[in-house]
């Protein structure tokens, strides 16, 4: 891997990082649900009329929109916008990882070497830990719709795994095309329709400006410049080589929503999260062997 790609990789954490400080500040003027079908309707209108279609089989199509789009960011919003603090959600849905990798084994029939194991158990015994203090602070709720996320998330990548595009960056965007009517309709039920026209017909006020700035950080910054990076940089180098550096986010996530949110987590919160994060990259490692390729672990987190 090229110092140049190393600073991409480094660069591409520091933007996803960021992204949970720019939801946190877009979640304080639009409702979660609206504002996922709203993030998802400003990628896939150009997608449609722009990117080639990605040549894979609808269903694989389906299943990545509905797990890594609508299920993750349905209850990342919603975790977030309940009291979810911002950098503990950038640390808890790296969950993914260790999830993905049981799902391999569960579908895709991939075999767990030991060190994956051990890393699995590291992961969840530092989610639950965190799960443990939260739940004593009866804030129980947001942890577990965070690893709710995880789970989507690690759902949409055995998808994306077996849907094997030609082109991963036509599949991330056209992926995009399937959240926004199901987030819609949930925002309908759950939020209902003065709340999203609340928010719109608000715009123009100065929590309005602020939700809009971060609106676009998220679709434009932390969805098309990072995901592009970072799909260059995994045709570029091999996968097991790029993924670790997405164990920077929840260190740029956790610094700056402690800068700028003044969010300070307990010292069991962060001696839980550095398990995990150990557990994480441990639970990711792939084996050597040729004859089963690994799952791809690396994706945008937010």
């Amino acid at each position: 891997m090229s110092q140049r790609d190393r600073l991409l990789a480094v660069f591409v954490a520091f933007l996803w990082g960021l992204n949970f400080l720019a939801v946190h500040v877009m979640l304080g003027h639009f409702p979660p649900l609206f504002a996922g079908a709203l993030r998802f309707v400003v990628l896939a209108v150009p997608t449609i009329l722009f990117v080639p279609w990605p040549k894979v089989r609808l269903r694989w199509l389906i299943g990545y929109g509905l797990g890594f789009g609508t299920g993750q960011f349905a209850f990342l919003f919603i975790a977030m916008d309940t009291g979810m603090p911002t950098g503990l959600a950038s640390l808890v849905l790296q969950a993914s990882a260790p999830f993905t990798v049981l799902l391999g084994a569960l579908f895709l029939r991939e075999r767990i070497t030991p060190a994956q194991l051990a890393g699995i158990t590291l992961a969840v015994a530092g989610m639950a830990v965190i799960a443990w203090h939260r739940a004593e602070n009866a804030t129980l709720l947001p942890v577990v719709l965070t690893v709710l996320g995880a789970l989507c998330w690690a759902i949409g990548n055995v998808c994306s795994r077996q849907a094997r595009p030609d082109n991963p960056l036509h599949l991330t965007l056209w992926m995009s095309v399937v959240p926004p009517i199901p987030m819609f309709v949930l925002s309908l039920v759950f939020e209902g329709p003065s709340a999203q026209w609340q928010s719109l017909a608000t715009l123009g006020t100065a929590n309005g400006w602020q939700g809009l700035a971060a609106f676009g950080y998220v679709v434009g910054f932390g969805t098309v410049v990072g995901a592009g990076i970072w799909v260059t940089l995994m045709r570029r180098n091999p996968a097991g080589v790029v993924a670790p550096f997405s164990l920077l986010v929840p260190l740029v996530g956790m610094t700056t929503s402690f800068l700028f949110l003044d969010e300070r987590p307990a010292l069991v919160e962060i001696l839980a999260g550095i398990v995990v994060v150990a557990g994480v990259l441990l639970g990711s490692m792939r084996r050597r062997q040729r004859s089963t390729p690994a799952l791809d672990l690396a994706g945008s987190p937010s």
